[in-house]
């Protein structure tokens, strides 16, 4: 499935890994910048005053920055070098135009500084997952075109006949965003960081949640699907579990995620049916997550002694589950009844981070912990124990930030919807705030410890690049029977 990291002769024929090894180390500083205002917001809604009266640091400016760091830069990153390294390995072949794949590379980090520049300054679409501005955007679509082109044509180029599910994944992902983006911000300038979104009213908000909800479905889980069945193997030195199965998993997955955005617009203008359209799509969509799920855990069958022994490994399962658990919560959410009472509350960030941090969160660092030490020519990272404390650390961070937004979220549905019996409300909204308020303090306990993990890991990746320096690896010889 992948070469050997071997030293490669001179003149002999290399991977082109120089774009792998930059969106790696983007990829770890992004991801502590992106948690760090993560930890920020979640100390202002504590304590509000932490904004200090600054305009750039408040909630509403910083919240978008946030979001974008840890999806598009921290995600972003970690997805592009990730597939750059996958596609040459399975398809034991050069990157198809590395100087196009460099290009992406510094094109990506300029829409990173355009965002972190202008979101902060209130220059915003006011678009969820889609806040920057016409010129950012156009900068966006120029680099995902080069994107697909480069990982199209590597594919095209193949030295193997067959094509390895993972690039299925990456695929998908790559053009189902492209075509996600480039309608939902369909707009009409009004300046040079002004515009007005193409849809008005409920046709907008339709738009903007077929985009939202499959920035989800395509950005954060296909393409992470992408990696969990190419480093999963790798790491548990173990076949995939099912490959009829993760075949069945692709064409499900990638069918239904499309028809399940109306979901987030339960009891709004939406028409009734496409309402419960979304409802149903979003319900079907448990089967091939859960498909997904149980293949990638059992691949370590016959194999189980290894998760106690290796680090990596416990991120990469536990991502699953952490995947499995938001899967089947995600369709209980957009189930009518169970939406009147999440919907607007802290359930729904609880779900959210639950499969930001658990699964996304997870499989990025599991993967990069196994990419990073075979980029910079070592056998493992320089320290194998900070690889394990960084699990734990993260995982209890995880359990505290959801747990405590789990109950706050069922605890604010529950009085707002409380009345008297002459039909007056029980609870005023404050009321609601105030209960909520030791919830937050266990939230941002809760990130503090998961950035603190990211912090282990960026002193371990630095500590790793030091020791080592750039590995050329030697793409194997095909032989006939398999070209």
């Amino acid at each position: 499935m992948a070469s050997s990291n071997v030293a490669a002769r001179p003149g002999s024929s290399v991977y082109s890994d120089t774009t792998v090894r930059l969106f790696s180390l983007a990829a770890v500083l992004w991801g502590v910048v992106g948690m760090l205002v993560g930890v920020v917001i979640a100390a202002q809604l504590a304590w509000p005053e932490l904004n200090f009266g600054i305009p750039w640091l408040s909630y509403g400016r910083l919240r978008p920055l946030h979001t974008n760091a840890v999806i598009f830069a921290f995600g972003g990153c970690t997805l592009f070098a990730c597939s750059y390294h996958v596609v040459q390995r399975t398809c034991q072949t050069r990157l198809f135009l590395p100087k196009l794949a460099l290009f992406t590379f510094w094109g990506w980090q300029l829409v990173i500084l355009a965002a972190a520049i202008t979101l902060p300054l209130g220059m915003t679409q006011g678009k969820e997952y889609a806040e920057l501005e016409w010129p950012i955007d156009l900068l966006i679509a120029v680099v995902w075109v080069s994107y697909a082109i480069v990982f199209f044509g590597t594919i095209g180029t193949r030295k193997v006949r067959h094509i390895y599910v993972a690039n299925w994944f990456f695929g998908a992902f790559i053009i189902a965003v492209a075509l996600l983006h480039i309608v939902n911000s369909a707009a009409i300038p009004a300046g040079l960081f002004k515009s007005y979104s193409a849809y008005a009213g409920v046709q907008d908000a339709m738009i903007q949640w077929w985009y939202g909800h499959n920035a989800v479905g395509f950005f954060l889980t296909a393409g992470f699907l992408g990696m969990m069945y190419y480093f999963i193997p790798k790491q548990a030195e173990r076949p995939v579990y099912s490959y009829r199965l993760s075949i069945v998993h692709f064409w499900a997955l990638i069918f239904t995620y499309m028809w399940a955005g109306p979901h987030h617009l339960h009891y709004t203008a939406l028409p009734d049916w496409a309402q419960s359209v979304g409802m149903v799509f979003s319900l079907v969509l448990l089967a091939p997550s859960w498909g997904g799920m149980i293949n990638g855990i059992m691949t370590l069958s016959g194999a189980w002694h290894k998760l106690r022994e290796d680090p990596i490994l416990k991120f990469l399962i536990v991502s699953l589950s952490f995947y499995g658990m938001s899967t089947f919560e995600g369709p209980m959410m957009s189930i009518k009844t169970v939406n009147a009472l999440s919907h607007y509350t802290d359930w729904t960030v609880g779900h959210v981070h639950s499969g930001a941090l658990g699964w996304v969160g997870l499989i990025s660092m599991g993967s990069l912990y196994y990419l990073i030490p075979r980029l910079f020519g070592q056998k493992q990272m320089y320290s194998v124990k900070a690889i394990e404390a960084h699990f734990w650390i993260a995982t209890v961070g995880i359990v505290l930030y959801i747990a405590a937004m789990w109950i706050a979220g069922v605890m604010q549905g529950l009085m707002w919807r409380a009345v008297n019996p002459d039909g007056t409300l029980v609870y005023s909204f404050v009321e609601s705030v105030k209960a909520t308020y030791p919830y937050y303090v266990v939230r941002l306990l809760g990130g503090a410890l998961y950035l603190g993990g990211m912090l282990i890991m960026a002193w371990n990746t630095v500590m790793t690049v030091r020791g080592g320096r750039p590995a050329e690896v030697r793409i194997p010889t095909v032989s006939p029977a398999h070209a």
